[in-house]
């Protein structure tokens, strides 16, 4: 038995219960608020009162502001008995039934995971929209539950205050609007901004306090000449001042950048009818329009078309006495119940089952989008999703039949394509609004008519997700993007594999992830898109593995000068076979020929030959010491040759570099070379001694310009000493 004051409160809650919901079930309310009372008898809430009066409190909104049914009012009597105190889930389930534990239950794991922070997880978002498609209970109730703790969010330490009231901001008021709530929307809003704006928050207080009586007399002054107007139309109403709330002040005044003073909307007036005419409505539009001037771009009809979470309501404005500007709201009672209370008001039951009817059906559907893609999303971009889809005024777009479409503001036609059907938005090429084509990614407005045209052979364009707003549109083109860059990747992999085989060599995936962190790749599906794209040589990687593989430690000693003269040679017959030969003054055929050992010369050298006995012509550079003898003794053997013309074929060259050892230098390197006129690399090999390194690389290049070039962007590599052609 309770005491006398907690009778009295039993009594207001079952009083308010008579007053708002269908039907009351007195004894399931009365042993909720019981066993809640018992389960929290020992504890206190941060502000010193007995921790029973928050679920009471939360009882108490669900019933006034966001009236169900009396199932709701005990699982917010009990939502939060599970976690903090000695009962557990069982014991509802024995004492309530199925019904109410399950609530109960989808209540606290909500709790869960905002408590433990992982709201900006990507999973913890789906488990809260999971549990709404199961009874959309769970968050209402939620809503209540926040909307008390902000209440009292004074008592809170100020880290605490400040985070409970960045994800009131974020994520609660947003979904609050989603759901049509209305005045907890507006109210989670004003609390958050106190928190997070305090001395904003003040200033707009107080300004809007002094101003208090100057606007309830303009307003008094805006209604009175149409009071009898409206009488001899015999249209029944009840007019409020409606001054916008603190929250969206601050907005506009942020967004505008100016001060109350010229926030133009802050004189607003709400007719609300009592009739059941929607027609009503559009005679006191008219009346008013009559009498004070409307502003033609502010009228907003969303009686003929609601919004998607079931609001209804005309809105207008118009130049009130003295030439201020008065936002007015024109609705029914039955679309005032529905603004305010949102879902709640379109809740009905058949045989104690919850059913869901044709509004709210539109909703279901959206929470069911966000569940299609759930493999594709990271928590960034699925909390991108969310914002955008939970918080966005809405355009009226028409299909080439006059079909209405409702999207959010700032979509393209690719949203359009999207919404129509995913097969049009993949094979969008173009669209038509208003029978102009448009590019696509062209803001649309209320009232276009958009048509779309498609091609079997086109695909999405990644740069669509750059101006997409939909999550259907962004979800679709997001999951493209992946299934292409993960067949790219399969094609990079085929690569790699069948260089490895070529080289003979074998290294397992956990290695070579070990490996490629080094060269700055955070896994292997970009290393292997790296490969397809040509970023850096397989062959250069392989090579670079292999010497690891020879010298684990960068303490064992460097490639042997023996290994250095065999790579140098290796290189110079790779030069040579690129050629067909040596021509002479210019001629196209080809003369029996030998290479000098002296200098080594490769394709792209200026370079002479030597005619000998029997050996056909030796082939020099020009600058060889040997030449320069040779043209004081035998000047008549020398002959003018060059390498033949190549048809822009590309020749060998290679590179010597030095410097102080780093992670990620090779790839910096291999970087700086692929990326300068697509030059390709061939191999790569570099040698750790203690801190430094010095290795050789192998490339193909246009000329010695090209070249020289090249040489001079690696030297600007952190790390580089030294980079010099490899001669010999």
């Amino acid at each position: 038995m309770v005491n006398s004051q907690y009778k009295k409160k039993l009594d207001d809650l079952l009083n308010v219960c008579r007053k708002n919901l269908r039907s009351v079930d007195e004894n399931l309310i009365t042993n909720a608020f019981n066993m809640s009372l018992e389960a929290h008898k020992n504890d206190l809430r941060a502000s010193g009162e007995p921790y029973f009066i928050h679920p009471y409190e939360v009882a108490m909104i669900v019933a006034k502001e966001i009236p169900l049914d009396d199932v709701s009012i005990a699982v917010a009597l009990l939502h939060d008995v599970v976690e903090d105190t000695k009962f557990d889930l069982k014991d509802i389930r024995a004492e309530f039934g199925d019904n109410v534990a399950e609530i109960v239950d989808g209540a606290t794991k909500i709790t869960d995971i905002f408590r433990s922070h992982e709201v900006t997880q990507a999973e913890s978002y789906r488990k809260l929209l999971l549990s709404m498609v199961n009874d959309i209970r769970v968050m209402l109730i939620k809503f209540a539950d926040r909307l008390h703790n902000m209440r009292t969010l004074e008592y809170l330490p100020p880290e605490k205050q400040l985070r409970l009231a960045k994800e009131t901001l974020e994520i609660y008021a947003p979904f609050a609007h989603r759901f049509g709530l209305a005045k907890i929307k507006w109210e989670l809003e004003d609390l958050s901004f106190k928190f997070l704006h305090r001395q904003e928050y003040d200033q707009i207080v107080r300004q809007l306090k002094s101003r208090r009586r100057e606007r309830e007399h303009y307003i008094k002054k805006i209604v009175a000449p149409l009071e009898k107007r409206l009488a001899v139309e015999g249209i029944i109403y009840e007019v409020e001042g409606r001054p916008k709330h603190l929250y969206s002040i601050y907005q506009k005044m942020v967004k505008r950048d100016k001060p109350l003073d010229e926030i133009y909307d802050l004189f607003a007036v709400r007719f609300i009818l009592d009739t059941e005419d929607n027609n009503d409505c559009f005679i006191v539009y008219g009346i008013i329009s009559e009498m004070y001037k409307p502003i033609p771009e502010r009228f907003k009809d969303y009686i003929s078309i609601p919004k998607k979470n079931g609001y209804q309501s005309i809105h207008t404005t118009v130049v009130g006495p003295g030439g201020k500007l008065v936002e007015v709201q024109i609705r029914t009672k039955a679309m005032h119940e529905i603004a305010e209370k949102g879902v709640a008001a379109h809740w009905m039951y058949k045989e104690s089952k919850t059913s869901i009817d044709k509004e709210l059906e539109g909703w279901i559907n959206w929470v069911r989008e966000i569940f299609e893609q759930k493999n594709d999303y990271t928590p960034k971009e699925l909390m991108e999703s969310f914002k955008l889809n939970l918080y966005q005024d809405e355009i009226y777009v028409f299909t080439p039949k006059g079909d209405l479409k409702i999207l959010p503001r700032n979509s393209t036609p690719v949203d359009y394509a999207f919404e129509i059907h995913s097969n049009i938005g993949f094979h969008c090429i173009g669209a038509k609004v208003n029978g102009r084509i448009v590019p696509l990614n062209t803001l649309l407005r209320s009232g276009d008519q958009v048509e779309i045209i498609t091609s079997k052979n086109q695909n999405p364009n990644p740069d669509w997700d750059k101006f997409v707003v939909t999550h259907k549109a962004k979800s679709h083109i997001r999951k493209w993007i992946k299934d292409e860059l993960n067949k790219k990747a399969g094609g990079g992999k085929e690569i790699w594999e069948k260089k490895l085989r070529r080289h003979k060599f074998h290294i397992n995936e956990d290695e070579l992830l070990k490996f490629i962190h080094t060269l700055k790749f955070e896994n292997l599906q970009e290393f292997y898109l790296g490969l397809v794209e040509q970023k850096f040589d397989a062959d250069a990687i392989i090579e670079q593995l292999h010497v690891r593989s020879k010298h684990p430690t960068s303490e064992e000693s460097a490639r042997s000068p023996e290994e250095t003269r065999s790579l140098f040679s290796k290189f110079v017959r790779s030069a040579r076979e690129l050629t067909s030969g040596i021509s002479i003054l210019g001629s196209s055929d080809n003369f029996m020929h030998q290479y000098a050992k002296c200098c080594n010369p490769i394709p792209g050298d200026e370079i002479v030959g030597f005619v000998t006995i029997g050996e056909g012509i030796k082939i020099h550079r020009k600058d060889c010491k040997n030449v320069i003898s040779m043209r004081m003794a035998e000047s008549e053997r020398l002959v003018e040759v060059g390498w033949p013309l190549s048809n822009g074929a590309d020749f060998i060259a290679g590179i010597r570099v030095s410097g102080k050892d780093r992670p990620g230098l090779l790839s910096d390197v291999t970087h700086a070379i692929s990326t300068f006129q697509n030059t390709n690399i061939r191999t790569v090999n570099i040698d750790s001694r203690g801190p430094l390194f010095d290795g050789q690389i192998i490339l193909f290049v246009k000329n010695t310009d090209h070249l020289a070039r090249i040489i001079d962007k690696i030297r600007k590599v952190e790390g580089i000493l030294e980079a010099e052609r490899f001669v010999a």
